[in-house]
């Protein structure tokens, strides 16, 4: 089977829609996706810093939604002509994957972000027979057609914009998610939010749909009136004495803060604006050491990394999508969409803060 797909060759390189080359139909298990759209995640461009641990050529791409077209087996649960949002991969069978944690799976890295599976690994190629990397996250749906394990499919209502779901898998899944799951906020809780990306304003739209105070922090403007809009107080990144800003906003201190910015000096900021007893989530990688202030960790506050919300997909989807349809996690508006030809511009939009979520549509159009 040949299709188009944006194809990364190099670090420094970029992006070229080009030919490839399927040379099987779905193996037990899988299903064929004709995708109708596909976020673009900064994991994804995190890939061009990797210093090789994420192998290229690859195509990139999972936060796809699309139509199923094929599937391998009796046992997928899905069926030519479903819609489905695509999420993460993950063994299945190991200890974090049965007791329903699989954002933790024992084989997460390797199998999402170092080289995907090695079942049928070599059936992916371009046009000129050459490897390309197996299923980036399960998925490599920057492309008109994915591959994917059905067990990272989740089915959704036909009726709604499919091209629009597919950020619903990763970039808003994980910051609803540590909402609802890793804080398990409610009505009178307090949130802060470090960084208004895509991820935390996702964050900020979870804790206004779960009834608690939240405040976004952000150096931009613009992404603190999105916040702002969303239910949050915004905050300027640049305040002076933030913690204490934090403190006085939130009536004595955060019971949960999410950063989402790897930077040092917020999430600093971040603990020492936590109530005793007071959690602060991680989803940004960081890249060198976390120096803490002293006290930072006193009082009982602690801090931990979060991975993908902490979300089984298949349950958290349909709930984002109730909410959506209720008018109460308004995720559309902050996705912008590009035809897939135009993929490095909507990268340079996203480097560039221009765009929060931009959404690329392997059929064309796009606004």
């Amino acid at each position: 089977m040949r299709f188009g797909a944006a194809v990364l060759r190099s670090p420094e390189s970029p992006f070229a829609v080009e030919e490839v080359i399927i040379g099987s139909g779905p193996a037990d298990g899988e299903i064929l996706v004709r995708v109708a759209g596909c976020g673009m995640c900064r994991t994804d461009l995190a890939v061009r810093r990797s210093a090789g641990r994420s192998p290229l050529p690859a195509v990139l791409g999972h936060e796809g939604a699309g139509v199923v077209v094929a599937t391998g087996g009796p046992h997928t649960g899905l069926s030519d002509g479903d819609h489905v949002v695509l999420s993460f991969d993950s063994c299945g069978h190991c200890r974090n994957c049965l007791a329903a944690a699989p954002a933790y799976c024992d084989s997460f890295a390797a199998i999402n972000l170092f080289g995907g599976r090695e079942e049928n690994a070599d059936r992916f190629t371009d046009a000129a027979g050459v490897a390309l990397a197996p299923r980036w996250f399960g998925q490599s749906s920057f492309a008109e057609y994915a591959m994917v394990p059905a067990r990272n499919a989740v089915r959704v209502d036909p009726t709604l914009p499919v091209e629009l779901l597919g950020p619903l898998g990763c970039g808003f899944l994980t910051g609803a998610g540590a909402v609802f799951h890793s804080f398990a906020a409610g009505p009178g809780d307090t949130v802060v939010v470090l960084g208004a990306g895509a991820v935390g304003l996702a964050a900020v739209m979870a804790a206004a749909a779960s009834g608690a105070v939240t405040v976004a922090v952000d150096r931009r403007p613009e992404r603190l009136a999105l916040a702002e809009r969303f239910g949050a107080i915004p905050l300027p990144a640049s305040s002076p004495d933030l913690p204490g800003r934090i403190r006085r906003l939130t009536d004595g201190g955060a019971r949960y803060a999410l950063d989402t910015t790897a930077s040092a000096r917020l999430i600093n900021d971040a603990l020492l604006a936590l109530r005793p007893t007071g959690h602060l989530g991680l989803v940004a990688r960081l890249h060198t050491a976390l120096p803490l202030e002293p006290g930072a960790l006193d009082r009982g506050r602690r801090i931990s990394h979060i991975c993908e919300g902490d979300a089984v997909p298949g349950l958290l989807i349909p709930r984002l999508i109730g909410l959506w349809r209720a008018g109460r996690f308004p995720f559309d508006e902050l996705i912008r969409t590009y035809p897939l030809a135009d993929i490095n511009e909507a990268e340079r939009d996203c480097e560039a803060g221009r765009v929060v979520k931009p959404v690329l549509l392997p059929g064309g159009g796009g606004r």
